[in-house]
């Protein structure tokens, strides 16, 4: 069932769907771009104030480990609670968490920006999950509320878009920031967002619940909960230390999995489940959010090593670093919208497997990409990356959510987000590891005879490889560790173009001879 938008009559008109003016309708939705902008932004922002919060005097002085958590905490919340978010919004009302959502998250943005350790940030930066879990799951359901059948793809194509815009615009804010500000600003950035957020929500959004408004599953919930929370803490360990096959890394995730297969065993025998398991039965279903993961792995682990590349081997500023990732935006921006129409005439399967491959080229092109690419083939590569990873990721969100029952959209939205954001942390974490092992491998002969703890120093990355030079005058091993490093992002770049390859097949497979 379409909710209507509150104080205006429904128009009967399309495919018989309650309908409210357009104009309100694409009102409705721009609010709802800028919750989901506001968190995706968030996601990115910070890694150009990493350099400065390390600085004991400019920042807090936070150690790498510090530095990775206040990072990993966001992402490690932010990936568990959106399930119950979604679940929470299908109980009370999606308009209420997103009120509840942006309150808490505009709340926590203030507490990180006037933090004074990293631990207290750290502590901030997963009270931000928490809020961005409760938006995230919302703004996909109210799309889906607000907009009929007819309507909705282009409208979710245009949310999905936003999120490649927030991919350049975290880096641009963020290096705009603190250029002039200090390292706080980058958060407290979020606070008139979110104002305007809250606003636009008690004016626009409905406020209307389900008519069959869903049970609680507090077992379910719980389960999930704290299946996903071992998987990705694994994840996110396995990706910190580097190695794979340790207690600390294989315990959590083995451990969660079977804690997810106990949760799949409930959900099959309650009368009410938090999540209907038997929607993994549907093709469509299983192949969309199968290929939002393997989408995001890819991406997200491009970005990191594409910043590296823009910020260390280049040696560009983080505002410059943040203008050289624009035409992954635009490409987003243009590939999103264009893709709805494209997949009415010729099918999901089609479009989505085609850009996917198309994608997968992009991320096997950077095999070319050397210390002195010029820039303008690196605009169009990420340009076209850009606009391939639109197309394929606004029509399987949009596929997700077509499959979905009225009063589950929360559960559903929250697992196509969740997907997003455990392949995003598989991404940085499997490829930052293989990025990090091929570097040290690659840079070692270039460490004889250097000081024991220099070598380590020099040997963990090309960051540090770039300060030991500094400090012993090695000026060789600065363009030493940039040709390794570039190396090692031409091995990880090999490996996500194959995983982009096979969202590719994973889509073709699951919408064989299905026209939309």
């Amino acid at each position: 069932m379409v909710h209507q938008l509150a104080g205006h009559e429904p128009d009967q008109s399309a495919a018989g769907a309650p309908r409210t003016g357009s104009r309100r309708r694409w009102l409705a939705l721009a609010v709802l771009v800028l919750a989901q902008l506001t968190v995706w932004l968030d996601n990115t922002i910070l890694n150009v104030a990493l350099k400065t919060l390390a600085d004991p005097v400019e920042g807090l002085g936070a150690t790498t480990n510090q530095l990775q958590w206040s990072i990993s905490s966001y992402t490690l919340i932010f990936a568990v609670m959106l399930f119950s978010g979604g679940v929470l919004g299908d109980r009370y009302g999606h308009r209420r968490l997103l009120l509840i959502g942006t309150t808490l998250f505009a709340a926590s943005s203030l507490w990180a920006g006037v933090s004074t350790s990293p631990a207290e940030l750290i502590t901030a930066r997963g009270a931000m999950g928490v809020g961005s879990a409760l938006i995230m799951p919302a703004t996909l359901s109210l799309i889906s509320a607000v907009f009929d059948a007819r309507e909705r793809a282009m409208a979710i194509a245009i949310w999905s878009g936003s999120s490649g815009l927030a991919i350049a615009a975290g880096p641009l804010v963020g290096g705009a920031l603190l250029e002039r500000f200090w390292w706080g600003s980058v958060f407290l950035v979020n606070l008139p967002l979110a104002a305007v957020t809250v606003a636009g929500a008690v004016l626009l959004l409905p406020a209307a619940r389900n008519a069959s408004r869903a049970k609680l599953d507090p077992i379910g919930v719980l389960l999930s909960t704290v299946g996903l929370l071992a998987v990705v803490y694994g994840l996110i360990e396995g990706g910190h230390r580097n190695e794979w096959t340790s207690l600390g890394v294989l315990g959590p995730v083995l451990g969660g999995v079977v804690v997810l297969v106990v949760f799949v065993l409930v959900e099959l025998r309650v009368s009410s489940p938090s999540l209907d398991v038997r929607l993994f039965r549907n093709a469509p279903f299983t192949g969309a959010t199968a290929s939002v993961m393997l989408t995001y792995f890819s991406l997200s682990g491009a970005m990191f090593y594409t910043a590296f590349y823009l910020q260390g081997v280049r040696e560009q500023t983080p505002f410059e670093a943040g203008l050289n990732l624009l035409p992954v935006a635009v490409g987003v921006l243009t590939g999103a919208p264009l893709s709805a129409g494209l997949v009415r005439r010729f099918g999901l399967g089609p479009v989505v497997s085609l850009a996917m491959l198309v994608a997968a080229g992009t991320f096997l092109a950077y095999v070319g990409i050397d210390v002195d690419t010029p820039m303008p083939w690196f605009w169009l590569l990420l340009g076209v990356q850009g606009a391939a990873m639109g197309a394929a990721m606004a029509p399987t969100t949009e596929a997700v959510m077509a499959v979905l029952p009225a009063d589950r959209t929360g559960a559903g939205s929250a697992v196509n987000n969740s997907m997003r954001q455990i392949g995003g942390v598989l991404g940085v974490a499997v490829l930052g590891s293989l990025l990090t092992s091929v570097y040290r491998s690659d840079i070692a002969p270039s460490l004889a005879g250097l000081p024991g703890p220099a070598a380590e120093a020099a040997g963990g990355s090309a960051e540090a490889a770039r300060q030991v030079a500094a400090e012993l005058g090695r000026p060789q091993l600065v363009a030493d560790a940039a040709e390794s490093f570039v190396h090692a992002m031409h091995v990880a770049s090999v490996l996500g173009a194959a995983v982009a390859a096979l969202g590719a097949v994973v889509v073709l497979a699951a919408f064989r001879g299905r026209k939309g």
